[in-house]
């Protein structure tokens, strides 16, 4: 497929990427009707761009038919409201599957999660990522970059043969190695998305981004608007106006290795009466002392 045929997904990324959360019943299970609402919510907030599966979805904590559910609700809710970036991961065989799921559906683009493993060599990145976007020539693929050792040139060598690696969701935090590897990989080649929200965002669009993800979106959709409208027109003074207003919220998010970075999004979510606050193990419910403050935060951005 021809780069043209993927402009679609480029502007999709080059915006507020929103992540969303998966709502649980009381019984464990994932909650349809309340994810549904939580989706619809986004979307009439204004959100064009949905990853399902993606970390602030608790993708490590879903079984894999879990994971296939909540695509199906996220692409069905999306409809031709949005274009929809699945999360997929594991095992190289897994993540095809996940890939080929999604595409089957009619999703647009697949997002590849950072490789666990704790042994990867950036051949072997590069090999991850190329058995997975060659499964799926038809959608874009976005690798989720996390590991700082990884250069450039390998972006560009994965591109070379996989021309639907489109986008790159940067996620190492440190804004002048993502300048430097974005220009080595290509700086106009791919759409660059800050992909440690709207805490980096600012800096990351000082240095080339154009889109960035969101957990935050969940709970304040106009917030994380406000931001990329900002950077957009290049104000920088107003897009660090709202870096202001989220700050502490974003800090109680990061606190302790972002130990609590979905629990507070939830915590939030559930202070607004939209969903339950569980969440899965190895995440943590906030205790009950901490728990005032997000509901502040949350209500005084007037949602």
């Amino acid at each position: 497929m021809s780069g043209v045929a993927f402009e679609t997904q480029r502007a999709a990324l080059a915006d507020v990427v929103a992540i969303p959360v998966t709502p649980f019943a009381e019984d464990g299970s994932v909650a349809q009707d309340t994810h549904r609402a939580l989706l619809r919510r986004l979307l009439d907030g204004g959100i064009t761009t949905l990853t399902p599966n993606g970390n602030t979805g608790e993708f490590y904590a879903l079984t894999p038919e879990e994971r296939r559910l909540v695509t199906e609700l996220t692409i069905d809710e999306a409809g031709e409201r949005a274009v929809v970036l699945v999360g997929v991961g594991h095992d190289v065989p897994t993540a095809v599957a996940s890939a080929r799921h999604a595409r089957e559906l009619g999703a647009g683009m697949v997002m590849v999660h950072q490789p666990v493993h704790p042994y990867v060599s950036q051949a072997g990145w590069v090999d991850y990522h190329r058995a997975i976007a060659e499964a799926v020539p038809e959608l874009g693929v976005v690798p989720y970059i996390r590991n700082a050792q990884l250069t450039g040139a390998r972006l560009a060598e994965l591109a070379d043969t996989c021309p639907n690696v489109i986008g790159v969701k940067y996620a190492v935090p440190d804004a002048a190695r993502f300048a430097a590897f974005a220009r080595d990989a290509g700086l106009e080649r791919f759409v660059w998305v800050a992909g440690l929200a709207e805490p980096y965002a600012p800096s990351y669009f000082s240095a080339g981004a154009t889109g960035f993800t969101s957990g935050l979106v969940n709970v304040a959709p106009a917030v994380s608007l406000n931001m990329i409208e900002a950077l957009r027109s290049g104000d920088y003074r107003a897009a660090m106006k709202v870096w202001e207003q989220i700050r502490r919220f974003e800090e109680l998010r990061a606190d302790s290795g972002s130990a609590n970075n979905v629990t507070v999004v939830k915590e939030a979510l559930a202070s607004l009466g939209l969903c339950r606050r569980e969440v899965r193990p190895p995440s943590k419910p906030l205790p009950e002392s901490e728990r005032a403050e997000v509901a502040a935060i949350a209500a005084g951005w007037s949602i």
